[in-house]
């Protein structure tokens, strides 16, 4: 199994996980993007088989691949072009799956793999030495949720000083989401650290901890019912609130379901006493399900910049409506696949944020109808220009 391209030429694209959530929106919107000749991995034959009977051509190869067999993994990665990871949980592949794919001299796109990934990574030497790149967060969130800030302050601002995010929905919890949500206060960086810190926020453009409080049950524009609202400073948003010189940032996970709500609130004693993280997914994964049941779903992201504007006060707005975050990372995964593909991508380790064009984002969740966006106050007039010439 030694090829880098497909029968027609074209680079081959690995998409480990290609039966998942993500894994599967993925492998569509690489074929929007003209990627035909997939190699589809996973653990379930049947079910990468029935992924592959959607392609048209009837080029894509399946592949069983577990990321936790180093054998399989191997057998997967050989002969690839670039692998796309959508497979998790992040606290625990963190690595792996982009190490696999550079032994086998192909590049690597993860729709998770935050700071601890790239910490391994860099511990190995730079891929940069061999000419590899591998991108990392290259999804919903972490991903998305840097590229939309950055887009809106181009939009009608001249300058920005404060961000207010809320994040969340209405929708399905994968077991990888399960994990990464629970294990995502507890275990992460180098030493251990905590991928980032609850009721942390940006204040003079530093972390100031318990700056802000949780709200149980309230409401929030865009979100539709009562939701709880958890303030939660990440070290993505945290580079955020630097690359654009904020000098406030406030972020909120926002939970609309009442039965995740509620378990959300004991998983911290819950792992803290030991309980089996297994079990608590499962639960987790419940009780979205339950929450979901007799509404359709949905996710949204809401950005806030506060700046100026031809030298007066003024705010910009952004809220996008989508009916999957799984979609969502699925879209940003395939775009940094194609970009690292069209040598759009410098060799080394890169988080997505920092390496894709946030306009083309935007322009790709329009014109697929991944997403709706709608633009407020100062944003709201280069939106209508932007759209006529459109």
């Amino acid at each position: 199994m030694t090829r880098n391209t497909t029968a027609g030429d074209q680079p081959l694209i690995g998409v480990l996980g290609a039966s998942g959530a993500v894994g599967r929106a993925a492998v569509r919107e690489l074929r929007a993007l003209g990627h035909t000749g997939l190699r589809l991995g996973g653990r379930t034959p049947s079910a990468l088989r029935a992924v592959a009977g959607e392609d048209p051509t009837g080029q894509d190869e399946t592949v069983r691949a577990d990321a936790t067999a180093p054998d399989g993994l191997r057998a997967f990665t050989e002969g690839c072009a670039v692998v796309l990871n959508c497979v998790g949980p992040t606290y625990l592949l963190r690595a792996t799956v982009a190490s696999a794919a550079l032994a086998a001299g192909a590049h690597c796109v993860d729709v998770a793999g935050d700071d601890p990934a790239a910490e391994d990574l860099l511990k190995d030497g730079d891929p940069a030495r061999d000419g590899r790149t591998v991108v990392l967060s290259a999804g919903a969130l972490p991903g998305l949720s840097s590229l939309l800030p950055r887009w809106l302050a181009g939009q009608g601002l001249d300058a920005v000083t404060a961000l207010t995010a809320h994040c969340g929905g209405l929708e399905t919890c994968s077991p990888t989401v399960a994990h990464d949500l629970m294990l995502s206060l507890t275990s992460g960086g180098a030493d251990g650290a905590a991928y980032g810190e609850a009721l942390a926020a940006v204040r003079g453009g530093r972390r100031v901890p318990r700056a802000l409080r949780t709200a149980e049950d309230t409401e929030r524009d865009g979100f539709p019912g009562r939701v709880a609202v958890q303030p939660y400073l990440s070290g993505e948003s945290e580079r955020l609130a630097d690359t654009l010189g904020l000098d406030r940032l406030d972020w909120y996970n926002v939970h609309p379901g009442p039965r995740v709500r509620a378990l959300l609130n004991l998983l911290p004693g819950s792992l803290a006493a030991g309980d089996d993280p297994a079990a608590l997914a499962e639960r987790l994964i419940l009780a979205a399900d339950l929450d979901l049941a007799g509404h359709r779903p949905y996710y949204v992201m809401d950005f806030e910049l506060s700046g100026t504007a031809s030298g007066a006060p003024a705010t910009a707005g952004l809220t996008l409506r989508a009916a999957s975050s799984y979609r969502l990372t699925a879209a940003v995964g395939a775009l940094a696949v194609d970009a690292v593909l069209r040598a759009g991508v410098p060799a080394g380790v890169h988080f997505a944020r920092d390496v894709l064009d946030p306009g083309t984002v935007v322009r790709h969740l329009r014109s697929q109808g991944v997403a709706e966006l709608r633009l407020t106050g100062a944003a709201a007039g280069p939106e209508q220009m932007e759209e006529g010439v459109l």
